[in-house]
């Protein structure tokens, strides 16, 4: 079987909280959890784990990156699912949220959070908007996609709401890779979610005010497809798990754990 990354923190003592997986976006990995959100569930008693998807971060497959689908994605998430057991709730942020809902076709999950994910109707309408309302940054955010590069400004500007210090953006770019274009095109046209709402797992769909790549009514979008109702976090942008104020975020995904009973074993 080929080795997918998976990095971990858990309670100091144990714990017998259910197991959470976090899946990451496009041009990312498993470490964009690693500063803030793994060690911050953990002490709260979860064992947080995430996964990098193939072709990301520590995992296999960076040689043929675009030949990956999102089908090979959802494999990727079976096979972290089945590695980690415990039955776990799943985050899944962007493109990890569409990897999820797909996932949801042919398996279940106790529980499932979207984090400015991608809608189940796909990047098109997002895309455009963009495009038409940013052209630079459109043309930046292909760069990424195609080489993996772009400037400090456009990668701040496209993920974060407000200023970042030079030195945690330079560290993040560092990190940031190219992304699969079969794996955009899939999202885009050729293989969107086709669920059936009564099927669902509890859901619960967040989003980001000052999220340009995938704004409010998009996320709005995939509430409403799973019958329920979008949360908008005020003065964030879209990595919402590295804005200055994530804990919100994560104390919301605590607040609805608990009160689903989600978070027991």
């Amino acid at each position: 079987m080929d080795r997918l990354e998976i990095i971990e923190a858990g309670p100091p003592k144990g714990g017998s909280t259910r197991p959470l997986l976090f899946v990451h976006g496009a041009f990312a990995g498993a470490w964009c959890w690693a500063e803030n959100f793994l060690p911050y569930f953990a002490s709260k008693g979860f064992r947080a784990c995430a996964v990098s998807l193939s072709g990301h971060g520590g995992s296999h497959g960076r040689e043929r990156l675009d030949w990956l689908s999102i089908g090979d994605y959802v494999r990727d998430l079976e096979q972290a699912v089945d590695s980690i057991g415990g039955d776990p709730v799943i985050v899944g942020h962007s493109m990890g949220g569409f990897v999820v809902q797909k996932y949801l076709e042919r398996a279940s999950a106790p529980g499932v959070v979207l984090m400015a994910s991608v809608p189940p109707q796909g990047l098109l309408s997002a895309s455009i908007a963009l495009a038409f309302s940013n052209p630079g940054l459109f043309a930046e955010v292909n760069s990424m996609m195609h080489r993996g590069r772009a400037s400090l400004a456009a990668l701040q500007h496209a993920l974060f709401a407000g200023p970042v210090a030079e030195d945690r953006l330079k560290a993040y770019y560092r990190l940031m890779q190219p992304e699969s274009q079969r794996a955009m095109w899939d999202m885009t046209f050729f293989n969107l979610p086709r669920l059936r709402r009564q099927q669902c797992p509890p859901m619960l769909v967040l989003g980001a005010e000052g999220d340009i790549l995938v704004p409010p009514p998009e996320v709005e979008k995939a509430a409403r497809y799973f019958g329920t109702e979008a949360e908008i976090f005020p003065g964030m942008g879209h990595v919402m798990m590295l804005e200055a104020e994530w804990q919100k975020v994560a104390d919301r995904i605590i607040e609805w754990l608990r009160a689903g009973k989600l978070d027991r074993a």
